[in-house]
């Protein structure tokens, strides 16, 4: 169910999962309309709160995520603003409605959270642990050292909560300031990190969005979010391709993931990774048409999700990447005819090949009975 809920100077859509369980999920996109950044931020967290205490029953808050149009100059003023226990992702993509801030948040009720010795943020129900980690980072040399440090970091991380980056981590976002030229190191450092770690086309990536993002300190190359799930077992777990519409992404030097879909005996979780206009061959499909462009992603994102037995319908959260900030209008009027009470965000990110004008990730629930299978 979405729903749409309009407040002093912010606006909140909302998405809501309810099967009649223990855990009721939401997915909030919390937009800005207007004034200074303190005026806006002040602006989104009233109305999280608002709808937080008052339409959603008190949820939890299990991750958030802030688009900012200057981290350099308000990360700082978000961090000490927002004091709550949830994983935290602060990144710099300008939401491009104009405004200085939106914020995703992800809640669940009838859950308990706590911040880990780790360093990870814990989020329990029943069998399961979900493990998030947000905002990773370090200054080493460049982006290819850097990325080994996050990943070596993150995997000292799941061992100590009893967990591997090939048994429990399900996605990744690399953010990657200027991406045009970071980005090849990034890759190069988890195609070597994912080897060592028994990650190979023969046995399986990881889901993951690695696109264009600035961390307020402009000397670090890649910030990580990460989410893994201790407890999960393989039977779970089932990787999405749609070699109709796309390729593996080794064809092309890289590794991750297209998709993954999670079973419970109550609902599948699925991940759908940064998706854009590529076609089977690996190729672009539709150069520097934006809306050609956009439609082929979507049919791209339709399949991935077609093969998890989900659709649109499914969806609880889109975000949309764009390279040129003059596409926005056009794009936007796009997801409006087609997903017009959909939460989303579309923001200004390049995408890793610099001919991909659009890309979009998204997250989806769906509501199942196999009782061979441990409930959420």
């Amino acid at each position: 169910m979405n729903r749409t809920i309009l407040l002093d100077n912010a606006r909140a859509e909302i998405f809501e999962f309810n099967n009649s369980t223990d855990v009721t999920e939401y997915h909030i996109m919390i937009h800005a309309d207007e004034g200074t950044f303190q005026q806006q931020l002040d602006a989104v967290l009233d109305a999280y709160r608002y709808v937080r205490e008052q339409e959603l029953s008190g949820a939890t808050a299990v991750f958030k995520r802030y688009f900012l149009s200057d981290a350099a100059n308000q990360a700082d003023e978000v961090l000490m603003a927002d004091v709550s226990d949830c994983a935290k992702s602060i990144i710099e993509q300008a939401p491009l409605d104009g405004s200085k801030i939106a914020l995703w948040t992800y809640l669940m009720t009838n859950v308990t959270t706590r911040q880990l010795p780790s360093g990870l943020c814990e989020v329990a129900h029943g069998a399961f642990r979900h493990l998030w980690n947000a905002s990773a980072h370090n200054t080493a040399i460049n982006s290819e050292y850097q990325t080994r440090l996050l990943f070596n970091e993150y995997i000292m991380q799941l061992a100590q909560e009893g967990c591997t980056l090939a048994d429990n981590c399900i996605r990744t976002w690399l953010f990657v300031n200027d991406v045009d030229v970071n980005y090849p190191g990034v890759v190069k450092a988890r195609n070597t990190v994912f080897y060592t770690q028994g990650l190979t086309n023969d046995t399986h990536f990881i889901a993951s969005t690695g696109i264009g993002g600035r961390q307020q300190d402009a000397n670090v190359l890649t910030q990580m979010d990460n989410y893994a799930i201790a407890g999960i077992s393989k039977e779970q777990i089932t990787y999405l391709y749609a070699p109709t519409h796309l390729n593996r992404t080794s064809d092309y030097g890289v590794s991750f993931e297209r998709g993954t879909r999670i079973d419970y005996a109550d609902r599948s979780h699925v991940f759908i990774s940064g998706t854009a206009s590529i076609n089977n061959k690996g190729q672009i499909e539709h150069p520097k048409d934006i809306v050609k462009q956009t439609h082929r992603m979507w049919d791209n994102v339709e399949t991935l999700l077609k093969e998890a037995d989900c659709d649109y319908n499914d969806v609880g959260v889109m975000i949309v990447y764009l390279r040129d900030i003059a596409d926005y209008k056009l794009v936007n009027k796009l997801y409006e005819e087609r997903f017009p009470d959909k939460p989303r965000v579309i923001v200004h990110a390049p995408v890793c090949r610099s001919g991909w004008l659009v890309e979009m990730e998204c997250m989806a629930v769906k509501a199942t009975n196999d009782k061979k299978l441990p409930s959420f």
